[in-house]
């Protein structure tokens, strides 16, 4: 039987002093602050999670060099899911020199952010594609339900890239209703039809309510694992943004709990293995 490293699919680090987190203000007082391998380290120990991937929070080229130095001297950061602007002309060139880091695995342009919903649908991020590609880059996609034609129509374009939901297309957990989860299990099931897509269990905490628990978060991770299988799920914790609804040792609990009817190795897979395939992760360095 195969054996996989644990590893933490999505999280992240940052500094608000760095000024590019827009979205990242002194009122979120639970996050407004300077979050390092320090802070995690702890609570990666407390579940035996050995490493982790870092994903982008500015979309900003600074803040991605800004990772990649982090990471160069962090064997903890498996790899970096850093940020390009896409549809630049010059993409193609930004994606090859800092292709050129390791721990580079993918971008992600927030696509929830932005004010077209359309929009990946719309630009012309060919060069930028192509250049994913050719340097085995993936392709992390922070959607909501509202961008599934959008990101689908993507999607059917590149058939080569590899692409990855984050934290399920976020559902609306916290909104329920029969309408919400409807929409929402209809694009997922859509995203699984791709044969190159995978997707992150992970920010559904976030999604909820607060005063969440197992019951809560069932269905929507029961629809994930129906639509991907563990073959292409993988367990993220969304840290430090998951402090906002919860911790990491709560929901990395209630993630094998709700896992709990798959085998050993698919559960393996879906806590690292998978995570360690579709980004082209290196071994953990001995020592």
């Amino acid at each position: 039987m195969a054996t996989f490293e644990p590893i933490d699919a999505h999280q992240h680090y940052w500094d608000p002093a760095r000024g590019d987190y827009g979205w990242l203000t002194p009122d979120i007082t639970a996050l407004y602050r300077a979050f390092g391998p320090a802070d995690l380290a702890p609570l990666r120990a407390s579940c035996g999670v050995a490493r982790t991937v870092v994903v982008q929070a500015a979309p900003t080229v600074e803040e991605t060099r800004w990772l990649l130095d982090l990471a160069r001297n962090e064997p903890s950061i498996a790899g970096v899911v850093g940020w390009v602007p896409l549809d630049d002309p010059h993409a193609g060139t930004l994606i090859a020199e800092l292709a050129r880091e390791p721990k580079l695995r993918g971008v992600r342009p927030m696509l929830q952010d932005l004010p077209d919903d359309e929009w990946i649908a719309r630009a012309d991020t060919a060069r930028a594609v192509d250049a994913l590609i050719a340097h085995d880059l993936a392709f992390d996609a922070l959607v909501f339900t509202r961008h599934a034609h959008a990101l689908a129509t993507f999607i059917a374009r590149h058939p080569a890239l590899r692409v990855v939901i984050d934290h399920g297309a976020k559902p609306p957990i916290a909104a329920g209703g029969e309408s919400g989860f409807a929409e929402w299990s209809r694009a997922i099931t859509r995203f699984s039809q791709f044969a190159q897509v995978h997707c992150k269990l992970s920010g559904l905490a976030t999604e909820a309510a607060p005063g969440w628990d197992d019951s809560t978060l069932a269905p929507w991770v029961a629809h994930l694992l129906a639509s991907f299988g563990p073959q292409r799920l993988m367990w993220g914790s969304d840290w430090p943004v998951l402090n906002l609804n919860g911790d990491y040792e709560r929901w990395h609990a209630c993630a094998q709990r709700l896992t709990t009817a798959l085998r050993a190795d698919e559960r393996a897979a879906v806590f690292g293995g998978n995570a360690a395939a579709f980004y082209r992760l290196g071994p953990q360095p001995a020592g």
